[in-house]
């Protein structure tokens, strides 16, 4: 059931993480959030979301939640930044939460379910902890339906590498047009299902999008997974970093991310 995180912490991954905010990785669930909310943000990351949802509750509360110590670390420092009085911090793991049932207004995850070893646990495990009537609220990319142009041989051989790499892990890159299946496997039965894209297509977001991979595809803890396993030689990362430059270079350059996500509500009065 365990998982290995593909992604790691490296700079380049937690610049990309750090991009995140409420309204361009939640859109979704905000106009369901009110001031006097309890929240759960399930793999709280650098803290950027986290940080946002504290202050669309400013009444309520918000626990931020990561497998590790030094992985919540990185949330406490954005919410101290920001000088928010309203966040805790607990290490948790998405199969087994350490909160009592009917806790939270609101559980929160995004890019989180295709990083776990069994997603239906965790969502029986986010409804257990959510209070009725309040929303378990998932977001996860869909890697097999990225697009982008031009369509250059290496971003499709750093596409195959993810995947192998991903999946290596225990994980499931593809969580996005699975998470409807997964919520009702966990017994959820009121669902509102939709996707939305990131898009990158700028001048200035495909340099900073196509030069994060470049670097990311070369040190993160995907490419020592990738180089450990055999998957790939220097060589190819190389290459794949390559590619990514002659993407962001590209003056007609486009790429867009899709996304699932899902509003589950949990069955009874608030």
């Amino acid at each position: 059931m365990d998982a290995v995180y593909t992604h790691g912490h490296h700079e380049s991954v937690l610049r990309s993480h750090r991009w995140r905010t409420a309204a361009n990785s939640a859109g979704y669930l905000l106009p369901h959030l009110k001031p006097h909310m309890l929240v759960l943000d399930v793999g709280s990351g650098p803290g950027t979301i986290t940080a946002d949802l504290a202050e669309l509750v400013p009444d309520g509360r918000v626990m931020a939640s990561e497998v590790t110590a030094d992985a919540l670390d990185l949330a406490r420092a954005e919410v101290a930044a920001r000088g928010l009085p309203n966040v805790d911090f607990a290490v948790a793991d998405a199969h087994a939460l350490d909160f009592p049932d009917d806790t939270f207004c609101v559980v929160h995850a995004h890019q989180v379910l295709q990083h776990v070893g069994d997603p239906v646990r965790a969502l029986r495990e986010m409804r257990r902890v959510t209070r009725p009537g309040g929303y378990v609220a998932v977001r996860d990319s869909d890697y097999s339906a990225f697009t982008w142009f031009p369509r250059l041989p290496a971003l499709e051989e750093w596409m195959a590498l993810y995947q192998r790499v991903a999946r290596s892990n225990g994980g499931e890159p593809d969580a996005g047009r699975r998470l409807l299946s997964w919520a009702r496997g966990a017994g959820f039965t009121d669902i509102t299902p939709t996707s939305s894209t990131w898009c990158f297509a700028t001048p200035e977001d495909r340099a900073w999008w196509g030069g994060m991979w470049a670097e990311r595809v070369l040190r993160s803890a995907m490419a020592e997974q990738a180089l450990a396993t055999g998957a790939a030689t220097e060589a190819d990362l190389r290459r794949m970093s390559e590619g990514w430059l002659e993407w962001a270079e590209a003056g007609d350059g486009w790429l867009s991310l899709l996304h699932g996500e899902l509003l589950c509500r949990v069955t009874g009065d608030a």
